[in-house]
């Protein structure tokens, strides 16, 4: 018979559990006291905001596979991972969030720190649940750990009320394995299967767009040998970034607004475009009434209700990527398709030779974020795990890196949520702890989460951040430009001096200006096993291009602030 707090840690062991993102408070005491005794088992960080605790366990579970887990207190602490509860809601992430609660008999009362966290995150939780019982830490845990990790991973809530902390119980923790009406690797349709292999065969100009959904399957190699046997091409959206080596031969770059002008392009060309892993998201489609209209759609989704949600299909398999694509492969026939595949790349020619080399290889002016993502990449070898916050360092950091394995591409896809990258970065080096980790992150974003380099500090985690600093939010600066009469509101940044942040957190540091320099500074921090922020001063007002405008369809892509590509023109 042991309390209800020593049920919970014992469950986090029992389910593989090795590192703990938290912080402590009132309310969560009892199992902060137990923790002590565990200290050879689990591994607590202590985060510098609850907030910085859910984006380091979003990271953790990005680059490792496992689920990141947190432990907060009730009221505040609970409320300040809101935020990160709904990005890993957003992007598929599993993540066990165990918020303490007050007692039982406080409940409705409005006592002290009490808040109804269940009714906060149920909109935006996989599952949470209310343990009011010693008895029942360890069955709910068994099942949050289920939930969370199969089927569409997601995040999972445990409410944890004082008198199931402090209560006496047995001891004792049992796996979950099925949960009754819970379904979350559903059977593929054969028959859907069949007819999939029959327009697959029957199309002369296929093309693949995959997600997430690839990753978090395990399908990488089922989806390259499944393109290199119908010879395919593919494009990517933001989260399927690194599913695919960057040098795959079939692989022709990202899809949507800021994605490539081939794969935009041939979404609009092909006459099957398949689907598989992701959700059709606004960004990706574009004006959803012309996108792919003249292609008929198949789209693979783990979800049955992603299926013709945004984008209408002619034939939608309901399965996990990896079952779906392994029955598939008998069936689809090899195909010599590479005049379609030479299509694609005239269009990648396009690009290279109008947007690409000016980003990267520019003549004069100011350091391009672009050559900034480029030169990590080149010295990387393209190796590392790429962490961005959002905005331009996002999308500059998700064209301009390279990838050669998977799960090496962490960033807040469908929330957008600036502050992401520093704690994300942080918990993906403790989740793959002998992998080089890059963050780039801009000026504003960083100093959402800024307090997290005490974490940084503290646990002496060598990640490597390179911020972009442009003093301005540089995402809002390049809308009121393009959409709103260059009306700058509120987008100017004074920032202050990074050396002393750096230099009061233990943080080595370099500042760049000169183009000449910037070699020479990639080269030290990447080699350097040391946490590192390097700060690059670049271009103030600068672009990210190509660009698909609000509104507009996917083949309607502006190459920069004059010029236009329309396919069909």
């Amino acid at each position: 018979m042991i309390t209800g707090s020593e049920i919970l840690l014992d469950s986090f062991i029992a389910e593989g559990v090795d590192t703990i993102f938290g912080y402590p408070g009132g309310q969560i005491m009892p199992v902060y006291d137990k923790l002590v005794d565990y200290t050879d088992r689990l591994r607590h960080i202590l985060v510098r905001h609850e907030q910085g605790a859910i984006h380091a366990a979003q990271g953790y579970a990005r680059v490792s596979g496992r689920p990141g887990v947190v432990m907060v207190t009730s009221g505040p602490g609970a409320t300040n991972v809101i935020t990160g509860i709904a990005d890993a809601m957003a992007d598929s992430t599993p993540v066990i969030v165990v918020a303490a609660q007050v007692s039982t008999a406080l409940l409705g009362t409005d006592a002290f720190q009490e808040t109804d966290f269940i009714g906060l995150t149920t909109p935006i939780t996989k599952w949470c649940y209310q343990i009011r019982r010693p008895e029942d830490v360890a069955w709910a845990v068994a099942r949050a750990f289920h939930i969370a990790t199969t089927g569409r991973p997601g995040p999972i809530v445990l409410d944890l009320t004082r008198d199931a902390q402090v209560g006496i119980a047995e001891a004792g923790h049992k796996k979950c394995d099925f949960i009754r009406s819970y379904v979350p690797r559903p059977k593929p349709s054969a028959e859907n299967i069949v007819k999939a292999a029959e327009m697959i065969n029957a199309a002369e100009k296929p093309f693949v767009v995959y997600g997430q959904g690839v990753i978090l399957s395990g399908a990488e190699k089922e989806l390259a040998e499944f393109l290199n046997k119908g010879c395919i091409p593919a494009g990517t959206t933001l989260l399927g970034l690194s599913a695919l080596p960057s040098n795959f031969p079939h692989f022709k770059g990202m899809v949507g607004m800021h994605g490539n002008i081939a794969t935009n392009v041939l979404t609009q060309e092909c006459d099957l475009l398949i689907s598989v892993g992701m959700r059709f998201d606004d960004r990706v489609t574009g004006k959803t009434s012309t996108y792919a209209s003249q292609a008929k759609v198949i789209h693979i989704d783990i979800d049955a209700s992603e299926i013709g949600k945004n984008v209408p299909v002619d034939l939608g398999i309901v399965g996990d990527a990896k079952d779906v694509l392994t029955q598939l492969l008998p069936l689809v026939q090899k195909r010599d398709r590479s005049e379609w595949e030479t299509t694609a790349d005239m269009y990648g020619d396009l690009e290279k030779h109008k947007v690409i080399e000016p980003e990267v290889f520019p003549e004069s002016g100011r350091i391009k974020m672009g050559e900034v993502v480029n030169k990590v990449a080149e010295v990387s070898g393209g190796k590392a795990v790429i962490v961005t916050d959002v905005g331009q360092n996002q999308m500059i950091g998700a064209r301009y890196s390279r990838f050669a394995q998977s799960r090496s591409m962490i960033t807040s896809g469908g929330l957008g949520t600036m502050g992401f990258g520093l704690p994300a970065a942080f918990g993906a080096k403790v989740g793959a702890p002998e992998r080089t980790v890059c963050l780039f992150v801009g000026d504003g974003g960083i100093q959402m989460t800024i307090q997290e380099l005490g974490t940084v500090m503290q646990e002496h985690t060598g990640i490597k951040i390179i911020l972009l600093n442009n003093n301005w939010l540089g995402n809002v600066r390049m809308w009121q430009e393009l959409f709103f009469d260059q009306r700058y509101s509120s987008t100017r940044m004074l920032n202050p001096e990074y050396s002393f942040i750096a230099s009061a957190y233990g943080l080595k540091y370099r500042f760049v200006e000169q183009r000449e320099e910037l070699d020479d500074a990639v080269r030290e921090m990447l080699f350097d096993d040391s946490a590192f922020l390097l700060e690059v001063h670049v271009e103030e007002m600068g672009m990210v291009f190509p660009m698909v405008p609000p509104g507009k369809s996917v083949n309607e892509i502006m190459l920069n602030g004059t010029d236009w590509f329309e396919y069909g023109e």
